[in-house]
């Protein structure tokens, strides 16, 4: 069984920086295309990151050139750095990526538990 063990988040100022990181543990083959989520009260969730299997990246419009995805392979973890936060990215991010098995050609997506980034005004 595999599951996504999310760190960071938390309270900071607007134009402040936190970093969020995504681990998976257990019986981890490859990993797909790493996301980061993530969903504000009242709003649907939107994709803000993705990070392919080779390094290439994509990011929501509104905080492209503020957050940085990465990924580190070895350790089966994404990360997303952000700076310049604005009270508009306030929300509970989730970390999200389909997993293959030793065994099974067909991936399982899988989601972190969730962190509240809560940036204040």
């Amino acid at each position: 069984q595999v599951q996504l063990v999310e760190s960071g988040g938390g309270l900071v100022q607007a134009g402040g920086s936190l970093r969020l990181s995504c681990a998976a543990s257990g019986t981890v083959f490859s990993i797909g295309t790493m996301n980061w989520y993530r969903q504000a009260p009242g709003k649907q969730r939107e994709l803000v990151a993705s990070i392919t299997p080779g390094g290439s990246a994509t990011y929501l419009d509104s905080v492209k050139g503020r957050f940085t995805i990465t990924r580190d392979s070895s350790k089966n973890a994404v990360s997303l750095q952000m700076r310049g936060l604005k009270p508009e990215d306030t929300a509970v991010y989730t970390c999200n990526f389909p997993v293959y098995s030793p065994t099974n050609s067909i991936p399982t997506n899988y989601w972190g538990q969730g962190t509240q980034v809560t940036v204040s005004s």
